[in-house]
């Protein structure tokens, strides 16, 4: 436990993962909430008049070895999480919460924190520490500083409940994820499947003592069957399986967590004072309010329905077609879309992937950001790893000097939940003249090497190391003076600029021969197959845009109206998805009770936000287009104006910054084939 308990005497000042026991983190994370507490008191307590540097700049230092300690269990949580993992959560959490309560709540401390406030026009402050007085101040206000005492006892048991039932959701989510197999004798099953994807089934079941082939709910193995399995029936049985996560009315059922963290939602933000949680939370995004949140997501439903209606009718006649299906289902989607896709572009994922080996598609990713950005990649072994399938990397610019440290989490385990994210373990900051450099990890579930091949990766796969590696760079190349506005710590719609327009270079002639080479031959991907990835590129665009504004409508229908008055989370869900469905509905199936990114990720009335900064993507990089995509100018205007700024200034200010003009929506519909 001592290990934890004080800045690591690690190289680099890396996480020393090897030296912590599960077992130290419960005392240490105690001992620690005691010692910011006293570092608090230290400042609640200062005879000297409350200023700027006695008040908010100590209150942002403070707990720093907490933040290390917590956001390393958290991270593990994540990606290489147990039985006991998950216990320790469910004590900490709650610890957590009632702490964070206790800095809120803290009257002598706010009072200090408001008296600053109350003056900050006649103090000389940059911009920087105006925008940190103002977050520190609305980080109380808007938590219930204001509250009386009664209600900040009620406050602090709904965040003590919330952050219980959000950890409970996802354990539950993973528990049915990893429950799950589907055991296939019958070699005839796999009609169909690549043989790639037969091998990788094979070896799951051979790491498991079972005959024949084992296919999970896990994307890498789930995705490939939906997508190429000729067998109707599997592919239903798996896509129900699937959809029922959390929906089983067993242990693992998650209705009643979501009715209940909504309700609770609802009901902290009128404590508040805000009509709804969705008015809480967009009053800190760009979109500041739900009104402009529902315009936005339907005036793309008006321009994205037509298509999307068209694009399933092309599908479900092709579908008739092809093998005389009735009626489409959801489990038939991905099956004929690929089908229909190698037939109007003769494209398929198997005649890409042999050009996109892991390896080289990270290196690819690393040239790219060389090229953009200066940064150099060394892989180093002399740091701690939380898993052997982990890759370090020193991170440097031009001149040697240290920018970041960078982990990758490529393939899927039984500790590690779906899907694919990037994480913090350290902050950047600028504390007594020394720039403190971030350490940054992107986790993801790709396909994993078999005995005869390499991790080759769909094409759907580099995009998402792409867009996870925006992310990471926005967290590399950060340059603020205060952690808590560092790298990623922006407006949450703001947030998938970096990730989503690095996606782009995945479609650029340039960029692909930089990596997209054949893992047998060398042999550079031929143009032919580029020209084909960029036409099919907006293939069932309306059906993929009118999805991701349905969970955007599923989000805000749960928080952006009072909740206490719904009782049954498919009925509601349905009601939610009335506009934007297509398929028949499955009546197994629940999106809500395995949406992870809004009841257990931060992305609760927030989804929007992946549509939103696809507008700032696809007019950002028309920018790099015009200038070329290589082009240093623009680069270093991005690198200058986004990537380093973090939450500094107005996102809108940067952007404009940036681009010399507010992003025009026209440039993604374009890209989207949904205007000319």
């Amino acid at each position: 436990m001592k290990i934890l308990l004080e800045p690591f005497k690690t190289k680099y000042n890396t996480a020393p993962f090897s030296k912590i026991k599960n077992e130290d983190f419960l005392p240490a994370i105690t001992k620690l909430i005691e010692s910011t507490k006293s570092e608090i008191e230290q400042i609640t307590t200062n005879p000297e008049a409350p200023t700027f540097e006695n008040t908010i700049e100590a209150l942002e230092f403070t707990g720093q070895q907490l933040d290390r300690v917590t956001s390393i269990f958290f991270n593990l949580n994540a990606a290489e999480t147990n039985a006991e993992i998950q216990k320790i959560a469910q004590e900490v959490s709650p610890m957590l919460s009632e702490f964070s309560n206790d800095i809120t709540l803290n009257e002598a401390l706010f009072k200090r924190v408001k008296s600053i406030y109350d003056q900050k026009h006649n103090l000389d402050l940059t911009s920087e520490q105006l925008m940190l007085l103002n977050k520190s101040y609305k980080s109380f206000s808007r938590n219930g500083a204001n509250l009386k005492e009664e209600k900040k006892e009620i406050l602090r048991g709904i965040d003590k409940d919330l952050s219980k039932l959000s950890l409970s959701f996802g354990e539950n989510v993973l528990a049915e994820t990893n429950a799950f197999e589907l055991h296939i004798t019958n070699e005839a099953d796999l009609s169909g499947l690549p043989e790639g994807a037969k091998e990788a089934a094979k070896q799951l079941a051979e790491d498991k003592g079972k005959d024949g082939w084992l296919i999970t709910l896990d994307y890498p193995s789930y995705i490939p069957f939906m997508t190429y399995a000729d067998n109707r029936a599997l592919r239903k049985q798996l896509a129900i399986a699937f959809g029922q996560r959390g929906f089983q009315n067993n242990e693992f059922d998650n209705q009643n967590i979501v009715l209940n963290i909504v309700k609770k939602r609802y009901k902290r933000a009128q404590l508040l004072g805000y009509n709804t949680h969705a008015h809480f939370v967009l009053e800190e995004r760009m979109a500041k309010t739900p009104e402009t949140v529902s315009s936005f997501l339907n005036e793309l439903l008006e321009k994205a329905k037509p298509a999307a209606l068209a694009e399933y009718k092309t599908l479900e006649d092709f579908a008739k077609e092809c093998d005389d299906i009735d009626r489409l289902e959801k489990w038939d989607s991905s099956y004929y879309a690929e089908k229909l896709k190698q037939k109007l572009f003769d494209l398929d994922d198997e005649k890409l992937k042999p050009y996109f080996q892991l390896e080289n598609v990270t290196q690819g990713a690393f040239s790219i950001a060389k090229k953009l950005y200066g940064l150099h990649f060394e892989e180093i072994d002399s740091i701690d790893k939380y898993h052997p399938e982990v890759t370090t990397y020193k991170v440097t610019n031009e001149t040697g000097d240290l920018v970041s440290i960078f982990y990758t989490d490529f393939f899927p385990r039984p500790g590690k939940r779906n899907g694919a994210w990037m994480t913090s373990y350290k902050s950047q900051y600028i504390k007594n003249g020394e720039n403190s450099r971030p350490h940054v990890s992107i986790v993801c579930n790709f396909t994993k090497p078999t005995k005869s091949k390499p991790s080759l990766l769909t094409f759907n796969e580099v995009t998402t190391l792409f867009h996870e590696f925006g992310h990471a760079l926005h967290g590399m190349l950060a340059n603020t003076t205060y952690p808590s506005l560092s790298g990623t710590s922006v407006f949450w719609d703001f947030v998938e600029l970096p990730s989503q327009v690095m996606e782009n270079w995945c479609y650029e002639k340039e960029a692909l021969e930089l990596f997209a080479t054949h893992y047998q031959t060398s042999e550079v991907i031929p143009m032919e197959l580029v020209s084909k990835i960029k036409d099919s590129a907006t293939f069932n665009e309306g059906m993929q845009t009118l999805r991701q504004i349905s969970f955007g409508l599923l989000d805000m229908s749960w928080h952006g109206q009072d909740s206490t008055t719904i009782n049954n989370v498919k009925t509601h869900e349905s009601e939610a998805f009335k506009n934007t469905k297509l398929y028949p509905d499955v009546t197994e199936n629940c999106m809500s009770t395995a949406f992870s990114h809004i009841f257990q990720g931060g992305y609760s009335s927030g989804y929007y936000s992946y549509k939103w900064a696809e507008v700032l993507d696809a007019d950002a990089f028309e920018y790099f287009k015009e200038a070329g995509i290589f082009n240093l100018e623009v680069a270093t205007k991005f690198k200058n104006n986004v990537l380093s700024q973090g939450g500094t200034v107005d996102p809108m200010v940067l952007y404009k910054r940036f681009r010399g003009q507010e992003p025009k929506p026209d440039a993604l519909l374009k890209r989207a084939g949904l205007i000319k």
